[in-house]
């Protein structure tokens, strides 16, 4: 028997140990698998902020993909996996920004754009170099020999050509419009990065002036001095006579024009049914006042402050100024009702600042605009289509009713950021000039755009720019469409839309045939876990405490596709127990086989219970290789830990022990059981591999054989 197996199993001894020996190998790159006989199977793993740490929902992720990509890889595909990180611009500025802010007391504008660019570049540097650490550690078999950065040079130019070519066909344009502003990051920001936090409101209900005709409620007062417009459902008879009327008012010492009009997207039963159109601060009342030609008045500023009044309003923040227009309308006897409500406000993810939405001069992507090259299809077609002709299907499928009603809802997509990290917009300007192009011009006097891209914008290319589009590469032609996108459902529309967007725009075919959704994963009793909550649980934690197995099978198992999971150190601790048991197991069948002729094993003639085993573990094997291809990982999972533990274990190990015994008194051969010991053992050596890679390699290396692989390229048994 191997010295290894007379000791306990020692997953902190053997992890870092094993890993290595599967890089030197050189089977993550597909390069060198050769004398494949099927087709390859891509998968691009979705780039990990660089950020910091990965946390359980990323170990999730990268437990599923190995998963896949093990599996393929053992079926005969030649399997590329391609590893990367986000360089997600906002996220990573600010967390810069408020170490030297806690540290330094400084601001990015005190140590300028050059310095400032230096640190975020050398953070996120270290944070990458913990990311990759962490991600081997979990046993990902990443091709690392193509491992892309959101934010590298090859991906530059990939964002510049695709930019230029929206430019040219007239998709990019830079208009005023109103977006999501973040007053304490001072920048704008997507809906993607947006926190809705439930909290108490009140909804007022009260007229401009006491001639007023029509009363009006909303939550927020303060922005009543931008007012333009009293917007109400054309089928509603109780304003009827008023459509067209305009009046002249003084709302808290502010002159205001009001016109009375009729628009279908007002809801009649909420409130009054009348709606005061703000067009410079609410997205629906800029659609409003776009439709009927209405000017649209900004009345607060960057900093969430007053831009109009006397003494009592300028300058002043918008809650203090809603106080004080309150009670102004208290003292002119307009307020008529005042009640408390659940409203969703709308915060700012990475300060946490209230979202105030602004017009703002930025560069907007026209996803509704007729593009000639595609047969006068939109974005939005192109968003759509792939999905409607089941060219793409999405895991679990009820997720697609989401996307088709978020495509239909979606409005033109803002793509600047008013931050110094990331990938500057490639447009100079020089006078009355605009230069859009790859690279600079080459003449002096030029000024580039200062605003940088939405993180979005480049991950949006990340299934082709890391093949190296935009040249036409053999990596491109090979591997693209890939085979699945695996990520959380919380990012269907931010990233896997625009993803579809760009790569039919850009290749006029779709990134990838399938998506798979998985869940949050949540604590025992269901949290989100947050340090806050103190129920954190880290993954290189768990693997130095019970090993990178054990925390993958505890994340696979009873987590099926698109559901939230639920993960405790004691579920972690029983699949520890489960790689043990396989240790013991192993120990008694590699000890009870020693004498086993390996290279005759099909000429040995099964008993009859025998035989039933062996049947009985080839129809599961049938059955879970049908689950695996239809992504069933956590039933699988479940099937072969009840199947090793309860069947293996408890029965044929049992019923084994007796039939040696009995045949050494009887002076006899017992070629069957251990025939089917040592049959039954390597099957489930090489089904489990996908799940609990480490453990299994490292017995496998102990398992006696007459053709001897890594376990990672054996052949997967249907």
């Amino acid at each position: 028997m191997h010295e290894k197996l007379l000791k306990p199993y020692d997953p902190k001894n053997t992890e870092e140990r094993i890993y290595k020996l599967w890089e030197e190998s050189g089977f993550f790159n597909p390069d060198n698998l050769e004398n494949r006989t099927k087709e390859t199977f891509t998968i691009m793993m979705p780039p990990p902020n660089v950020t910091g740490v990965l946390h359980m929902g990323h170990a999730l992720m990268i437990t599923m993909e190995d998963i896949m990509i093990r599996y393929k890889r053992m079926q005969g595909f030649k399997t590329l996996w391609l590893p990367g990180t986000d360089h997600a611009a906002i996220a990573t500025q600010s967390k810069v920004e408020k170490e030297i802010q806690k540290k330094e007391g400084k601001s990015r504008h005190d140590l300028g754009r050059e310095e400032m660019l230096n640190r975020i570049k050398t953070f996120a540097q270290e944070s990458h170099d913990t990311i990759v650490s962490q991600i081997k550690v979990m046993g990902a078999s990443c091709d690392w020999s193509r491992e892309a950065f959101t934010f590298d040079e090859k991906r530059n130019l990939a964002v510049n050509t695709i930019f230029k070519k929206m430019y040219d066909d007239g998709l990019i344009y830079r208009k005023n419009r109103i977006v999501n502003w973040d007053p304490k990051g001072q920048t704008t920001i997507s809906d993607d990065e947006i926190v809705y936090e439930e909290r108490t409101a009140k909804l007022y209900t009260f007229k401009y002036s006491p001639d007023f005709p029509i009363s009006i409620s909303t939550s927020r007062p303060e922005t009543k001095v931008g007012d333009v417009a009293v917007a109400v459902h054309p089928d509603d008879k109780r304003y009827e006579e008023f459509v067209g009327k305009e009046y002249d008012l003084k709302f808290c010492g502010v002159p205001i024009h009001i016109k009375i009009i009729a628009d279908k997207e007002v809801d009649p039963t909420f409130g009054t049914g009348a709606l005061g159109v703000t067009p410079a601060h609410s997205m629906i009342d800029w659609e409003i006042a776009e439709r009927h030609g209405l000017p649209h008045p900004q009345v607060i500023n960057e900093y969430a402050k007053m831009m109009v009044g006397g003494e009592n309003l300028l300058n002043k923040k918008t809650t203090e100024a809603r106080e004080i227009i309150v009670e102004w309308l208290r003292s002119q006897n307009l307020l008529e009702k005042e009640e408390e409500f659940k409203q969703n406000i709308s915060t700012a993810e990475r300060t946490g600042g209230i979202i105030e939405p602004l017009p703002k001069l930025q560069w907007f992507i026209d996803v509704n605009k007729p593009i000639k090259e595609r047969e006068d299809k939109t974005l939005k077609d192109l968003m759509r289509e792939p999905f409607e002709k089941e060219e793409i299907k999405i895991i679990p499928d009820y997720f697609s009713k989401t996307y088709f009603h978020w495509i239909e809802n979606l409005r033109d997509w803002c793509i600047s950021r008013q931050i110094w990290y990331g990938h500057r917009i490639p447009v100079w300007y020089k006078e009355n000039e605009i230069y859009c192009g790859i690279e600079a011009p080459k003449s002096e006097g030029w000024k580039q755009d200062e605003d940088t891209l939405d993180t979005w914008f480049s991950s949006g290319l990340w299934t082709f720019s890391t093949l190296g589009w935009p040249e036409k590469t053999k990596d491109l032609e090979t591997y693209h469409p890939t085979d699945v996108l695996e990520t959380g459902y919380d990012i269907l529309f931010f990233w896997i839309a625009r993803m579809v967007l760009m790569s039919e725009y850009a290749l006029g075919e779709i990134p990838f045939k399938n998506v798979f959704l998985h869940g949050m994963v949540r604590d025992a009793v269901g949290r989100k876990m947050s340090k806050s909550l103190g129920n954190n649980i880290e993954p290189i934690d768990i693997a130095n405490k019970f090993g990178a197995d054990a925390g993958r099978m505890a994340l696979i198992t009873g987590t099926a596709p698109g559901t939230d999971s639920k993960i405790s150190e004691d579920k972690i601790k029983g699949y520890k127990n489960f790689a043990n048991k396989i240790w013991n197991a192993t120990r008694f069948v590699l000890d009870n086989t020693k004498d086993l002729d390996i290279s005759r094993l099909s000429e040995i003639n099964l008993d009859e219970e025998d035989k039933k085993s062996d049947e009985e573990l080839k129809a599961l094997m049938q059955e879970i290789t049908k689950e695996m291809d239809e992504y069933k990982f956590y039933i699988v999972a479940e099937k072969l830990y009840h199947y090793f533990w309860h069947t293996f274990a408890d029965i044929i190990i049992e019923r084994s022990k007796k039939k040696i015994l009995e045949a050494e008194k009887q002076n006899t051969d017992a070629n069957s059981a251990k025939a089917l010991l040592f049959t039954q053992l390597t099957t489930l050596l090489k089904a489990l591999h996908p799940f609990i890679p480490f453990v299994t390699e490292e017995i496998w290396s102990m398992v006696p054989s007459s053709n001897k692989k890594l376990l990672m390229v054996e052949q997967w048994p249907s």
